[in-house]
């Protein structure tokens, strides 16, 4: 049977993620990897997950077990009312919110919802590999406006709304990742969300924020989310997850948006899944009732705080000049830009013969035209494997200058 003739379009506009594919390859024990973005599995609450699971199982076992609504556990949503209430002063009902499986999840609802083949989106250039994916498989026509240090350039943005305009072409919406962003690590200040959210009420789009770990914050004042910024006009869709302040095998995250809006993403679930697992949101509101999660929160930053540090004083103490890097507020990356002559894809099978590995950088560029840089992530290695593995980037490095 040759399957290929009975594909979709769909199929055909798919393709394996880079990050994926590179963590096969460099699944042996003997290579320190920079590639992944693995939350530090020692940092995982184990004790207190087990301990609510017994919990949850001896109190609620047949909620925990049954189907759920496909909108979420009313326990959780009123939970996380009152987590956006005290942690980031948003006031939302729980008709705002919908329970989804982790972020990802949420990135292919919304191209589905919002985008039909050929329909322009923008987003910062480089963003998140699997955002790109997303819209791809949904046909998106992505157009990339130029960042700086802190994040996507408003007269960037706004020279292509409105070569968008001159076209006759809506900008579905603008897909942004403010805080710490994957993967270059950088925030965009305050004031230049403002300048953002104007824009995106200028040319009548919205802004899809995505805050994946916001709160792992290392220093300074974190400015407002685009969603508070906002103040309900109905111009912002946020995503959140647990997967990088929790633990991320549970999948779980959710949209948070007009309740109009919701209404439609709870219909578009109903065909994908119908729900997400009722037992471990039951075990997740239990973990945020009892209050446990501010802490843990403080010790993810505690310990990313170190290695952060660790990474950056050892890349200024081994890299070649030529070499910079990102410096970043939080989060779990950092990018490093190579020399314009040195190619990061050509790079990566030296550097894994040197035993180091990284993500290359182009796979994050919507027109995949940049070359030359790389993403670190320092939340996983262990301290040993930061210094050895950086020392060994930077000799692979310094022998192909």
């Amino acid at each position: 049977m040759n399957y290929n003739t009975l594909f979709s379009q769909v199929v055909s506009r798919s393709k394996a993620s880079a990050i994926r594919e590179l963590l096969k390859v460099i699944a042996r024990p003997d290579i320190i990897s920079f590639a992944g973005g693995l939350p530090a599995p020692e940092l995982f609450p184990s004790t207190e997950v087990a301990d609510i699971l017994q919990d949850v199982m001896s109190r609620t076992p047949k909620e925990a077990l049954q189907y759920g609504t496909t909108e979420g556990q009313m326990a959780l949503k009123t939970e996380l009312v009152q987590l956006l209430q005290e942690t980031e002063h948003i006031s939302v009902t729980p008709d705002q919110i919908l329970i989804v499986s982790a972020s990802q999840q949420a990135l292919d609802m919304s191209a589905r919802m919002f985008v039909n083949t050929g329909d322009a989106i923008i987003t910062a250039s480089p963003t998140y590999l699997g955002a790109l994916q997303a819209f791809q498989v949904a046909g998106a026509d992505i157009i990339g406006a130029e960042s700086d240090e802190n994040g996507i350039i408003p007269q960037s943005l706004e020279k292509k709304l409105d070569a968008l305009k001159a076209q006759g072409r809506p900008c579905k919406f603008i897909y942004l990742v403010p805080d710490f962003q994957n993967p270059t690590g950088t925030t965009i200040p305050e004031e230049r969300r403002v300048q953002i959210l104007s824009l995106a009420k200028k040319y009548g789009t919205f802004i899809l924020e995505d805050s994946p770990y916001r709160q792992v914050r290392f220093e300074g004042k974190a400015p407002r989310t685009f969603l508070e910024l906002d103040k309900n006009q109905g111009n912002v869709m946020t995503m959140f997850t647990f997967s990088k302040v929790f633990v991320p095998g549970f999948r779980l995250g959710f949209i948070v948006g007009p309740k109009e809006v919701i209404a439609k993403y709870v219909i578009l679930k109903q065909a994908m899944d119908l729900c997400t697992s009722p037992f471990l949101q039951l075990v997740t509101a239990e973990y945020l009732r009892r209050g446990l999660l501010k802490s843990h929160v403080q010790d993810i930053v505690s310990s990313y705080r170190k290695k952060r540090d660790l990474m950056l004083q050892t890349l200024s103490r081994y890299m070649p000049e030529g070499v910079t890097w990102t410096r970043p507020e939080g989060g779990l990356f950092l990018w490093l830009t190579l020399p314009k002559h040195l190619n990061a894809t050509e790079l990566l099978p030296k550097a894994i013969e040197n035993k180091v590995a990284f993500v290359a950088g182009v796979d994050f560029y919507p027109h995949l035209d940049v070359f030359n840089d790389m993403r670190l992530n320092f939340s996983y290695p262990s301290p040993e494997q930061m210094v050895e593995g950086i020392k060994r980037l930077a000799q692979t490095i310094g022998e192909n200058l």
